[in-house]
């Protein structure tokens, strides 16, 4: 990150978490400062409920009953965890740099699209002990090169990454339906798509549920990617990077190359959680898939101030949301697009929190 570029820096301010003089410590201002926005953006999504003639009691009971209750739909939450906590482990890896890679969702698909159409030529004539971890290895290193771009004109222009990871993403997204169209389309199929992997050819399933390893994968891999960057060298020079270009090249940092390296991890998760998505899931990736994970795990991510076993917490949450939501939608009559209301409205209450806090520490400065 270049010195002049310190405004964007997407750590949360400091300021307002102390605990000091509110008689609480600072552990439960954390947990307070990330609940008080999910419980106000629940309470404002149920008076918009009303204003729309639904029941927001019912609304609401339908998603814990599908999502958490139902043991089907438990399965299904923990499975829709494993990639969005693989894409909070990348987003955790940048924004502690204080870098913003909003290029997710063109590493995520770009990654899944590539792995889908490996795994499928190489099963023909490899184990699949050997296909599924080429796979991972193969969406990693997609997203990590899908990032050089950004990541190199950041370190050597001081371009804003916020702009070219997000072109990025855009040219990555259509890119890959290019590629599942033309040269790796299925002709056995009428619907644009890449070869399938078959089931038993995918990871394996734990304990007899269709729950697939990629969530052990997933959480291994966030909290060795929080315990790097709050307990390591490693991590210290990507955050002093992150919070004091200046600083770090009179400490001696090379804060291109790790402006490079910070990137390259960040995009390399990203891609792996496509990976795991497509090995674990669907076996193959269609025309015009994207779920759109990237724009919906950054609220998460600073919920959880950066936290890596916080954003598990806050993952299953959103998980659950949207398993849960797509049932008590279509039960409500609603689109399925309400539940992004509701992540919208955590994303505004967040900020006025934030805002709030920081107001409130200037004020006890004063």
């Amino acid at each position: 990150m270049t010195a002049d570029a310190g405004t964007n820096d997407p750590t949360p301010t400091s300021a307002g978490l102390s605990g000091q003089g509110t008689g609480m410590p600072e552990w439960l201002v954390r947990i307070v400062l990330a609940l008080v926005p999910i419980l106000l953006a629940l309470i404002v999504g149920a008076a918009i409920l009303l204003l729309l003639g639904r029941d927001p009691i019912s609304f609401y009971v339908n998603i814990v009953r599908r999502g958490l209750i139902s043991w089907i739909g438990l399965q299904e939450t923990i499975t829709r965890c494993a990639p969005l906590i693989l894409l909070g482990a990348s987003l955790i890896v940048a924004f502690r740099a204080g870098l913003w890679n909003l290029g997710i969702d063109g590493q995520f698909l770009l990654a899944a699209v590539i792995t889908a159409a490996l795994s499928a030529w190489m099963i023909q004539s490899a184990p699949a002990w050997i296909v599924l971890p080429v796979g991972m290895i193969a969406g990693f290193l997609v997203g990590a090169v899908w990032s050089l771009i950004p990541a190199l004109l950041k370190a050597y222009q001081g371009v804003n990454e916020i702009v070219t990871t997000l072109m990025m993403s855009f040219l990555g997204v259509s890119l890959a339906n290019v590629l599942i169209k033309i040269p790796f389309n299925d002709p056995n199929t009428t619907v644009p798509q890449t070869m399938t992997l078959v089931t038993d050819d995918r990871l394996p399933r734990l304990f007899g549920t269709t729950i697939n390893i990629g969530v052990v994968i997933a959480v291994v891999v966030i909290l060795v990617v929080h315990w790097v960057m709050t307990r390591t060298a490693f991590g210290l020079r990507l955050q002093t990077v992150g919070a004091n270009p200046k600083a770090a090249l009179h400490a001696g940092l090379s804060v291109p190359l790790l402006t490079v390296v910070t990137f390259g991890l960040s995009a390399g998760l990203a891609g792996l959680a496509g990976s795991v998505e497509i090995l674990g899931v669907w076996g193959n990736v269609r025309a015009d898939w994207n779920p759109g994970y990237g724009l919906a795990i950054i609220p998460l991510v600073f919920l959880a101030r950066f936290n890596g076993i916080a954003v598990i917490g806050f993952t299953f949450f959103f998980a659950m949301l949207s398993i849960g939501g797509e049932t008590a939608s279509r039960r409500a009559d609603l689109p399925n697009y309400f539940v992004l209301v509701l992540v919208a409205l955590i994303l505004i209450f967040m900020a006025l929190t934030e805002w709030l806090s920081h107001r409130r520490a200037l004020a006890r400065r004063a």
